[in-house]
């Protein structure tokens, strides 16, 4: 059998009518929870499943995860923590970084969520509710050491503790900061806010303490604190941008090819007609564009066939691409043929960097028409 014979073989079941596959590999997930925990070790190793758990699915991915010892998580908004807690029943630690919106307070403890206290009025609606039910409610503090997106500012920290009722009606079970530059290992912006996240956190020497995520636990044993915090790590994204990926990859990416064409020197592609080609070629029509997750911005990516990389040609459309394939063998890709988007030779944070971003966006923007298969479970 030949190899585009091979490659046109019908797929069983769903995959051979899906113009994409997402392979999700939930052992290797399963694996760099274990490595992060070891290398934060004795800190507790906590994982952050928001948005989805980075989009590859919690419903999947969360079980996974406390099957390996995880009984520490951490999602965005009340809404994920309540779906969460559907998924993992009784028992694990579920804590909402946003906090809880007005109005969302009663959810949040009926679902035995933690919200991180990012401001005063989030604060004030916590131990309201702490009131009318006459019971301690547990609560997680944010300090601001220097980012201006979440937490409370370490002087209006201060002055926050120096309230005899400030934390009346509460179990504060975590104190929190987030580093704005834990990707970079030289940054002197680590060490500074490590300096003012230590104020406040002498303020309160019995409360546990977090600083670090997925980066953070490379910088080392001075940013781990007692809990750290790791997501996209979990999923397989470099956690320094200038050393090795000590991470399993998480997820494959093959998209169908529906068309193949040969055409001349000269000829124009696409939308704009951004690109010409500068040889006789052959190209390949794939169904994935940004609809998918694939951003307009990766024309200059490529995808890989058998080892060969094949370029991308001219703008990524909205449910396709075009690839230059003049480098295969006449005969050796035809429609029906799966290439590489995300793979062995290109993984997540290769792909991010073609379209001037990171890893973070890619896995968050997967498309929902891919067909998934789930490794591992």
């Amino acid at each position: 059998m030949s190899r585009i014979d091979r490659d046109h073989r019908p797929d069983a079941g769903p995959a051979g009518t899906a113009a994409a596959l997402l392979t999700i590999d939930l052992g290797a997930i399963a694996d760099n929870y274990r490595a992060l925990a070891l290398q934060a070790g004795p800190a507790v190793c906590a994982a952050v499943v928001k948005a989805d758990a980075y989009g590859l699915g919690a419903e999947r991915v969360a079980p996974v995860l406390a099957a390996a010892g995880c009984r520490h998580f951490f999602v965005a908004q009340v809404g994920e923590g309540v779906a969460l807690r559907a998924i993992l029943g009784p028992g694990p630690v579920i804590a909402v970084l946003n906090g809880a919106s007005p109005g969302s307070e009663a959810a949040c403890a009926a679902h035995d969520l933690v919200p991180v206290l990012n401001d005063r009025s989030q604060r004030d609606g916590w131990q309201g509710l702490a009131r009318r039910l006459d019971r301690r409610l547990p609560a997680i503090l944010q300090i601001d050491s220097g980012m201006a997106r979440f937490g409370f500012a370490p002087d209006e920290a201060c002055a926050l503790l120096d309230a005899p009722d400030a934390l009346a009606g509460l179990d504060l079970q975590l104190v929190m900061s987030h580093l704005a530059c834990a990707g970079e290992l030289d940054s002197p912006v680590n060490a500074a806010q490590r300096a003012v996240f230590e104020v406040v956190r002498r303020r309160l020497p019995a409360v546990p303490a977090s600083l670090a995520a997925s980066s953070g636990i490379f910088l080392g044993p001075d940013f781990r604190f007692d809990l750290v915090r790791p997501g996209a790590a979990l999923y397989g994204i470099a956690p320094q941008a200038d050393a090795p990926n000590p991470m399993r990859p998480v997820i494959g990416l093959r998209a169908r090819v529906m068309q193949t064409r040969s055409v001349p020197a000269g000829t124009p592609v696409g939308y704009g007609h951004a690109a010409t080609v500068g040889r006789d070629s052959r190209l390949a029509t794939v169904a994935i564009g940004y609809a998918d997750g694939f951003f307009r911005s990766t024309a200059g990516g490529a995808a890989w066939f058998g080892g060969t990389r094949l370029p991308v040609v001219g703008r990524v459309s909205m449910d396709s691409l075009v690839l230059d394939v003049t480098d295969l063998a006449p005969g050796t890709i035809g429609p029906g043929a799966l290439v590489d988007i995300i793979g062995p030779e290109r993984d997540v944070d290769a792909v991010a960097a073609a379209a001037g971003t990171i890893g973070y966006e890619v896995l968050t923007n997967l498309g929902h028409r891919f067909h998934r298969v789930y490794l591992g479970a």
